[in-house]
C-alpha cells in the first residue's frame, strides 16, 4: 500500500515531545512553519521549506537570513495559521497535519482547534498534539482505531450525531455543549460516527486515559 503524502504545518504553540507528532514532522514531504515557530524549527534541526505568517514574529537577523523562504500576508482578519492553510490549498498540499498549535496560550489553543472546521471544506485535514489527534467531519466517517482508546466528539451546530462501537452510544443525540460528546471509548478496532454538521473527533494516543 501506497504511503500517504503530506505536509506538516508548524505552529508557534509548545513544540511536540511525543514520538507521534514527531514521527509526523520526521515523514512529512514537506514543513511548512510559522514565523514564530522559525526559531523552535531550528533548534530541532528542522529546515522549513516555506515560513508563512505576517512578519510580526520573527527577529530582524532570522528575516533576513531566510528572506527566500519567507512568504509575508500583511491581512491583519486572519492569524498565521490560517495563513498558512492558505498557502498550502494555494499550492495544492492538500493533505494537511498541523503541529504545535496547543500550549501557550489557552485563547490560541481554542482558536486553532475551532478553525479546523473552516479548513475542511478545501483540504485534508488534522491537528496532532502531544496526546491525540483532532479530525474535523461534516458527514459519517469510520475512524481507526484500537480497544479502550478514549475518543470525544464536539458538534458546533447542534445538529444529531449518533455513533457505533462506542462504550457509550450516541442515538441522534445533540451535544448542545461541549463536554457532553467526550470521555467516549472505542470497543474494537473501528467506530463511526454519524452526523451531517461540523463536528471535530478527538482520539487520544494512549489507551484508557
Amino acid at each position: 500500500m501506497k504511503k500517504q503524502s503530506y505536509t506538516v504545518i508548524i505552529a508557534n504553540g509548545e513544540f511536540p515531545t511525543h514520538p507521534e507528532p514527531l514521527s509526523y514532522i520526521e515523514n512529512a514531504n514537506r514543513i511548512i512553519c510559522l514565523d514564530g515557530a522559525l526559531e523552535a524549527c531550528l533548534k530541532n534541526n528542522i529546515t522549513p521549506e516555506a515560513i508563512v505568517g505576517d512578519g510580526d514574529s520573527i527577529s530582524s537577523a532570522l528575516r533576513k537570513q531566510y528572506a527566500h523562504l519567507l512568504h509575508i500576508f500583511t491581512d491583519q482578519e486572519t492569524n498565521d495559521l490560517t495563513k498558512a492553510v492558505a498557502y498550502c490549498i494555494k499550492n495544492g498540499f492538500l493533505i494537511i497535519k498541523v503541529i504545535a498549535a496547543t500550549g501557550k496560550r489557552e485563547d490560541h489553543t481554542l482558536g486553532n482547534i475551532s478553525l479546523l472546521l473552516d479548513y475542511m471544506s478545501d483540504c485534508e485535514i488534522e491537528m496532532i498534539t502531544d496526546y491525540g489527534i483532532f479530525t474535523p467531519i461534516s458527514s459519517t466517517t469510520v475512524f481507526e482505531s484500537i480497544a479502550g482508546q478514549q475518543v470525544s466528539i464536539f458538534n458546533f451546530d447542534r445538529t444529531p450525531i449518533s455513533s457505533h462501537n462506542l462504550k457509550y452510544p450516541l442515538n441522534k443525540y445533540v451535544l448542545d455543549n461541549l463536554w457532553k460528546g467526550t470521555l467516549n471509548e472505542s470497543l474494537g478496532k473501528t467506530f463511526t460516527v454519524v452526523t451531517e454538521g461540523k463536528t471535530l473527533v478527538y482520539q487520544t494516543f494512549e489507551v484508557g486515559k
